[in-house]
């Protein structure tokens, strides 16, 4: 086990941030942790790698407990956190030496190593601008080439594509999953959820500072009321259409909008020819029509609620 978390308990001022959150995180794993704005996510983090002291619980890194001074262990983790943090006064090259050199001593290895971080996140033509110079994307590349250079074995990502445009995005994705099936283990945070589906083997969704649902994408799915979204274009459209369709067995929602009835269904079997059979019946003409089995997003909304969150300075 790479990470062991039990009972973990954080207080801030009375506030519970942490509530007897436990967590699991197996070698070779690109492990999701999900959770809604105050859920805790980025305090576990920060008491996992011994960054804030918590009031109760045990935290264990590679079968070993979890300590500030635990350098020996703490070589091997590679760490990029949501903001960007990099010297404004130093280039591209200084950057990630800088950064690589707080675990390489040695010079020779150490250029290697920050020629490959580099090389990794196709930095090249920028090798020696700094980073006021950059385009969000590429600090963002910046960040993770500065958490990696030193080649850890266990990776954590804390929002690592906040802000950045689709293309950055997508190189982001594919660099995490190319440490991963170079031998990392990922610990890997996001608001996105099509990202974590996409890249993530196992996924915990937390709230209110506990974990309240983990498995596979597939597992989680399996947990919830909802069942496949279908999306059907009708042009001959009234009123009473959408009530008598919202009466149907196994429908859950119903909407109407631009020449589109969407309609998501519990789960069951047929639930698309119910409806098209009902349709029929009453003579109405379709175009298109899409069935999309349940997301991720459709996982977390109906877990964690659809109310927006508020939460306190310095919890998330």
């Amino acid at each position: 086990m790479v990470i062991k978390v039990e009972n973990l308990v954080k207080r801030y001022d009375g506030l519970i941030a942490l509530d007897h959150f436990s967590l699991e995180v197996r070698e070779g794993e690109i492990f999701g942790l999900l959770g809604p704005n105050g859920s805790g996510k980025t305090t576990a983090i920060n008491c996992i790698l011994s960054l804030l002291k918590y009031d109760k619980g045990t935290i264990e890194v590679y079968g070993r407990p979890m300590t500030p001074d635990a350098y020996d262990i703490k070589r091997n983790i590679g760490i990029i956190m949501q903001n960007v943090a990099v010297f404004d006064e130093l280039t591209v090259y200084e950057n990630i030496d800088y950064f690589c050199g707080l675990y390489i001593p040695d010079r020779k290895k150490r250029k290697e190593l920050v020629e490959e971080a580099i090389d990794f996140v196709e930095l090249n033509k920028f090798r020696n601008f700094l980073p006021k110079k950059l385009s969000g994307g590429l600090l963002r590349r910046l960040n993770i080439a500065c958490g990696i250079a030193h080649k850890p074995s266990l990776i954590i990502l804390d929002e690592p594509t906040v802000a950045v445009d689709p293309q950055s995005r997508k190189k982001i994705l594919e660099g995490i999953k190319e440490l991963n099936k170079n031998g990392a283990t990922v610990v890997y945070t996001s608001h996105y959820m099509e990202e974590v589906e996409e890249i993530c083997t196992r996924i915990a969704i937390m709230d209110k500072g506990k974990v309240i649902a983990l498995g596979t994408k597939d597992e989680l799915k399996g947990m919830i009321h909802s069942g496949e979204k279908v999306t059907i274009e009708i042009f001959d459209y009234s009123s009473n259409i959408l009530e008598e369709v919202r009466s149907i067995p196994h429908i859950i929602t119903a909407e109407y909008t631009d020449n589109l009835l969407v309609a998501r269904f519990s789960k069951g079997k047929n639930n698309l020819g119910v409806l098209l059979d009902y349709l029929r019946s009453r003579q109405i003409e379709t175009g298109r029509i899409y069935s999309e089995p349940p997301t991720l997003n459709d996982v977390f909304l109906e877990i964690t609620g659809k109310e927006l969150r508020d939460y306190a300075k310095g919890v998330q």
